[in-house]
């Protein structure tokens, strides 16, 4: 029977419209309280009790294991060392070098015996995890943090997370969430675009929503600890991804069933591996993640047991646990040093930790996946911004509260990026001490009438022994992956046979040891900006395979090629012996801009690629999510959401830009006689302009932000013309 239209009520009216109307960007806000932690109070009645026994001893005997075989070590090669230079009467020089030596030996040992622990635990471990859990209690968000990234491989990535996790049919417990800090306005529109039509694709039972911040306070912390804040009341865990994270539905269903079947868990970390990788340097490191990094992994998970770390994403976290006690303080004083914490996982898992919460490691959990940076230079600007946030370490180490073993990995962070300008030191103190026997004349007639000139002298065959027991200990995590991998009949032939396989390491090595002065400098250079209180920023990384010009690599090595000539001269004319035990350092300096130049070639990669060298298993047969999420992103680059300008996608798409306002956050209220700069500019040529063109060409990323964040300004867009005046009059 029809009906007409004149006769259904005003509610009813109401609910069609509902039904029309299209889904929020983001669900209700159900908001958790976040409290800023303190790093200088804390009472132990403040930490929770577990509610399950775990056992310790077991911790507490691989702490043994590592902690004092490392010591032992340490203990015999500072003694060696002090045998070698203590011919004769040891000098203030040889002093300095031994305390040098010990540091620097002491941070390789206790490597090694992690490592050891770790090859030991795999020989015995099965590998396998028995069948996934058929029902799931609680809901999971998936949350993805993205800072003007590409959207047609980070929207692929979540496209082909969430097909996997349907496949699992336990899709009901899981919602995604974009959560944007990007802060380049063309990026930001190709976000709205990938996501609404990332909706339309998969329907609103998908459940996908997205948010984007105005002002990226905190940075990724930041951005966390918003969705947390007003949002978190609705899920029991989040599972935080990185934006070149990949993770199989298998391994986030494993991981939210590990915690629910853990009412103590309050982080679990899973083992990212890399994959797709093609340039020489992301494919060098792509296999020595493969072959060593399960070795690494599995000793810290085993040693740190329920203290564990926190690597920022590829892990699962106890929602109301991480509100209660995860909130940042900042640190007092200016960057460098103070302001917020940019390694601010660590801290969070610390946090966690003093509060009673167990966070841990699945070493041995199969399907978590990440990327790497495509080149040397690329590496060291990440890098950059981890050591400032791991010497800011310093700072927090002696938080009140914290448990031996957080203390640990904090001084393990700070001392990675120390090691570089230690070794540095102990390769300047050497050449002194040479130069010091060869040039100096010794004090025959001294005022304290000795009988003998003091010179340093030295034990060369004791040195030989030390020298070839420390690069054993260096190498024996790689030897250890490479002994996993060839008695592993799968892996063995998934990375191109036993031959092909020890050519690879042969490869890797010879790479790496060429690379290490170079990273050598490379990072003490980072200690020494930081210590003088240069701040590092955050700037987006580079993610695809694309080369560096080669005229920025030659303004980014320069220095260390000379510095390598002025070594390699200076070692030479004080004595052959001392550039021969130098040349692998000298070596590496001198072929700095080749070297980085080769690393980012793809060509170069792809060659080995050819011939089976540096293969990984993921690589022989990749992942299917990998190659799910490589077809999503050939399809994602056909839409062209990544280049095209934000001015004109917003001012031709009647569509993008109504849900682009409904997007918008309220408008804050403006303060009389207070006048924001960009908004000033933006506006005075907005009303200059005639035409969009005139807007695109004259409005700049800070102007463009205001504009888009602003719904007057939108509308002054919106009333431009398409064209000058005497374009359309010709028409």
């Amino acid at each position: 029977m029809a009906v007409s239209l004149d006769t259904v009520s005003h509610d009813s009216k109401e609910n069609v419209a509902a039904l029309e109307r299209p889904a929020a960007a983001m669900p209700p806000e159900k908001h958790l309280d976040m409290p800023t932690q303190s790093l200088r109070r804390w009472s132990a009645s403040e930490e929770r009790k577990p509610l399950l026994q775990h056992p310790k001893l077991g911790t507490w005997l691989a702490r043994l294991f590592v902690f004092g075989g490392g010591l032992l070590i340490t203990a015999y090669g500072t003694w060696e060392m002090y045998q070698v230079v203590s011919v004769s009467r040891t000098t203030a020089l040889q002093w300095v070098l031994l305390g040098l030596f010990t540091v620097n030996f002491s941070w390789i040992a206790v490597a090694f015996t992690s490592a050891l622990l770790g090859f030991l635990a795999l020989l015995r471990r099965p590998g396998h995890r028995g069948p996934l859990p058929s029902t799931l209690q609680h809901k999971t968000a998936i949350v993805m943090p993205v800072y003007n990234e590409q959207t047609d491989r980070t929207f692929a990535a979540l496209e082909a997370i969430y097909e996997s996790v349907q496949a699992t049919r336990l899709g009901d417990s899981f919602d995604y969430f974009i959560l944007s800090d990007t802060t380049n306005p063309d990026a930001w529109v190709a976000e709205e675009r990938a996501f609404l039509a990332l909706r339309e694709r998969l329907g609103p039972g998908a459940r996908f929503y997205y948010r984007h911040r105005q002002k990226n306070h905190h940075r990724k912390a930041g951005n966390i600890a918003d969705f947390v804040s007003r949002w978190g009341g609705h899920y029991e865990h989040m599972l935080v991804l990185d934006a070149d994270s990949l993770m199989t539905g298998e391994c986030i269903v494993r991981l939210a069933a590990a915690m629910e079947a853990d009412p103590d868990a309050g982080i679990i970390q899973s083992l990212p591996l890399i994959i797709n990788r093609n340039t020489l340097f992301a494919r060098l490191q792509q296999y020595a993640a493969r072959v060593t990094g399960p070795v690494i992994a599995m000793g810290l998970a085993v040693w740190m047991g329920r203290d564990g770390n926190y690597w920022g994403h590829n892990a699962i976290i106890r929602t109301k646990a991480f509100a209660a006690h995860g909130g940042l303080p900042d640190l007092k004083g200016k960057p460098p040093f103070g302001g917020h914490i940019l390694s601010h996982d660590f801290v969070e898992a610390a946090l966690l930790r003093r509060a009673g919460w167990s966070v841990y490691m699945l070493a041995d959990l199969q399907g978590s996946y990440e990327e790497s940076p495509p080149s040397l230079i690329d590496l060291s600007a990440r890098d950059r911004r981890w050591c400032q946030g791991n010497l800011q370490h310093m700072r927090v180490v002696t938080a009140k509260g914290l448990k031996l073993p957080t203390r640990q990995h904090f001084a393990t962070g700070i001392m990675s990026y120390l090691a570089s300008p230690f070794w540095l030191f102990q390769l300047i103190v050497g050449i002194a001490l040479v130069l010091q026997t060869t040039y100096i004349r010794p004090e025959y007639f001294a005022r304290d009438f000795r009988l003998y000139p003091i010179w340093p002298r030295f034990d060369p065959e004791r040195a030989l022994t030390l020298f070839a027991v420390t690069m054993g200990i260096l190498l024996a995590p790689k030897l250890f992956g490479l002994i996993l991998m060839l008695i592993r009949s799968s892996d063995r032939r998934a990375s191109g046979g036993g031959i092909r396989l020890i050519i690879s390491s042969t490869i890797e090595i010879i790479l790496s040891a060429l690379l290490a002065p170079i990273l050598m400098l490379i990072q003490s250079g980072s200690v020494f900006q930081i210590l003088l209180g240069r701040d590092t920023g955050w700037q987006p990384q580079r993610r695809d395979d694309g080369s560096i010009p080669f005229k920025d690599i030659v303004r980014r090595h320069r220095a260390h090629t000379v510095l390598g000539a002025l070594a390699g001269l200076s070692a030479f004319m004080i004595a052959t012996s001392l550039f021969l035990w130098m040349s692998p350092t000298i070596i590496g300096l001198l072929l700095a801009i080749p070297l980085s130049w080769l690393s980012g070639q793809l060509g170069a990669g792809l060659a080995l690629k050819r011939l089976g060298l540096l293969r990984t298993p993921e690589e022989y047969q990749p992942p299917a999510i990998a190659t799910r999420a490589n077809e999503l992103q050939a399809r994602n680059i056909t839409f062209g959401f990544d280049d095209a300008d934000s001015l004109r996608a917003i001012y031709e798409d009647p569509t993008l830009r109504e849900r682009h306002i409904e997007m918008l956050p309220p408008a804050p209220a403006r303060k009389r006689g207070i006048i924001e700069t960009e908004r000033a500019l933006a506006e005075a040529k907005l009303v200059d302009a005639e035409t969009i063109d005139d807007a695109v060409n004259w409005l700049h990323n800070k102007e463009r932000m205001v504009v888009l964040h602003d719904r007057a300004l939108i509308d002054m867009l919106v009333h431009l013309k398409p064209k000058p005046a005497e374009a359309q009059a010709a028409e």
